[in-house]
């Protein structure tokens, strides 16, 4: 065709982006430019293409201008190269580190590059070496100590919550790769043919097909995108007639194979957001699950089942992280710019998570060191650190006493942002573990008033002061926080510490609808003396 002599094709495109950018622009970050929008699609035959100058415009509105636009709502003491905008998702969620949704945690990288050992351009000061002993008293799913097993380091992460430890445990085991597939693929055809109403899996046929006809129709993928992005289309209002319209389409589906939707009324969390026939799903993988004998096996499929679980809630796909209101109709989706649907199986979901968790954790057991690692369910404001250590390994209670704890990397909860139990409310209701809401420091429901800031300071305050009874004389910790309340330096002083340095940083793709330029600040204490 004579129009794509000016056109490029997805590679060429990727190796124009790569030249113009002076960095590594995969066929994929093209591939995604195209099918959200950002860029215009050419089709060519079988072939898609793109214009240079679509890409051009595209990066000249992004690239330099974000970090200057950031820094002038933010200021200019904005540490950008700590914003890591060159990594790619699935570098900030590599192996095991995406093993669980996790609300509130922070990206390998940043604890890669305080705690690394190798001296860049960027960072002149060397914090900690290879067999020191790292600690993370608010350890939340356990990217600290991830990254210390990665880089040879000794490490400790303790919490109240236990399923988050259960979380970081399953990261950190060994397996057997062999017998960890073998189980997991047991469950997984268990699961596929396991049939609790045969009627759900005819409706979601019927449905799936008259979705895909209808947003083919009205919202053409990546044409609707590209012209919603520029205001060509008024999105609201169109959006708002096309759900009605389809909404006739689904509730008659629903008559016609009689669907049994959820229990609106239920207190229980598990029968109030999710659909019927999921219910009964999760109750049965649940059961098969619990016949594993072995349990570290047992538990990595049970973090496979919440993984699942997660995903399937009677929400919207913009709703996942923070819950509104039981979703169990069809409805426009703004995230994914079309008409969506409640999910009516896990099957799908578990299948697609339990391949990619052996996939991952075969990547990290390539990657991981001997060194050893404690975690301990328990307040991190009270709790003996070394009996805790001993009675999970006496030689690494060994290491503590002979060198302590060299240091702490950790993020605090933010003062009245995260419910952090609530947050995984499913999993607690499914397993029975025992919650502790009442002990979180800082916690949603306790607001950000004048007395849940006063006890969010006593909170890390105490937890500062027990835990620098196990550290080396010479400390660096390191607290990863948004402190618009300016509450650190008090809890600094109580705790007999000093700030020796702050590092503010960008926090880029955050997955509320509200984005716009938001930091925290990285505080470096040491000891006052």
């Amino acid at each position: 065709m004579q129009q794509t002599k000016q056109l490029l094709t997805i590679k060429e495109a990727s190796r124009w982006a790569s030249n113009f950018l002076k960095r590594d622009i995969s066929e994929s970050n093209i591939s995604y430019l195209v099918q959200y929008g950002k860029v215009k699609k050419h089709n060519g035959g079988n072939s898609i293409f793109v214009d240079p100058g679509d890409l051009k415009n595209y990066y000249d509105s992004y690239r330099g201008q974000r970090e200057i636009s950031w820094k002038k709502r933010l200021g200019d003491d904005l540490n950008w190269a700590l914003s890591f905008d060159h990594l790619r998702e699935k570098d900030t969620t590599k192996h095991v580190h995406r093993l669980h949704p996790y609300k509130g945690k922070f990206i390998p990288q940043l604890v890669q590059y305080f705690i690394d050992n190798h001296v860049d351009n960027f960072k002149k000061s060397v914090y900690f070496m290879s067999g020191d002993v790292i600690l993370d008293p608010f350890s939340g799913s356990g990217t600290t100590l991830v990254q210390a097993l990665e880089m040879g380091m000794h490490s400790i992460g303790i919490d109240i919550s236990h399923f988050n430890c259960m979380i970081t445990e399953t990261k950190l085991l060994d397996y057997d790769l062999a017998t960890l597939e073998n189980e997991v693929n047991k469950i997984r055809q268990v699961i596929v043919d396991y049939e609790a109403d045969s009627k759900t899996a005819a409706f979601e046929n019927e449905l799936l097909a008259r979705v895909a006809n209808f947003n083919n129709k009205y919202f053409p993928s990546p044409e609707f995108k590209y012209k919603a992005q520029r205001g060509r289309i008024d999105e609201n209002k169109y959006s708002v007639e096309k759900e009605k319209e389809f909404l006739k389409v689904y509730d008659d589906l629903v008559k016609k194979y009689s669907i049994e939707l959820n229990h609106f009324s239920a207190k229980n969390f598990l029968d109030k957001w999710y659909i019927k026939n999921i219910r009964k799903e999760i109750d049965f993988a649940f059961e098969q699950i619990k016949k594993i004998k072995d349990t570290k096996y047992k538990k990595i499929l049970a973090v496979i089942l919440s993984r699942t679980i997660r995903s399937c809630r009677a929400t919207t796909h913009s709703d996942l992280a923070t819950l509104k209101e039981p979703q169990v109709t069809t409805y426009y989706c703004w995230k994914h710019k079309k008409i969506c649907k409640p999910l009516f199986s896990i099957k799908d979901w578990f299948d697609r998570y339990a391949v990619d968790t052996v996939n991952r954790l075969k990547i990290f057991a390539k990657l991981k060191t001997n060194s050893y690692s404690a975690i301990i369910p328990a307040d991190s404001r009270t709790v003996d650190i070394i009996k805790e250590v001993e009675k999970r390994s006496k030689k690494f209670s060994d290491i503590l006493r002979k060198q302590k704890i060299r240091g702490i990397f950790t993020s605090p909860p933010y003062v009245g942002q995260i419910d952090y139990h609530e947050q995984h409310a499913y999993a607690y209701d499914l397993f029975g573990f025992e919650r502790r809401d009442e002990i979180e420091i800082g916690p949603l429901y306790k607001g950000q008033g004048a007395e849940a800031r006063a006890s969010y300071v006593d909170g890390i305050s105490k937890v500062l002061l027990n835990c620098r009874k196990y550290l080396a004389d010479n400390f660096d910790i390191f607290l990863v926080a948004n402190d618009k309340y300016n509450l650190y330096p008090v809890i600094v002083e109580q705790s007999g510490m000093k700030i020796v340095n702050k590092f503010k940083r960008p926090v880029l793709n955050r997955t509320e609808r509200d984005k716009s330029p938001y930091s925290e600040i990285i505080f470096h204490l040491k000891n006052e003396k």
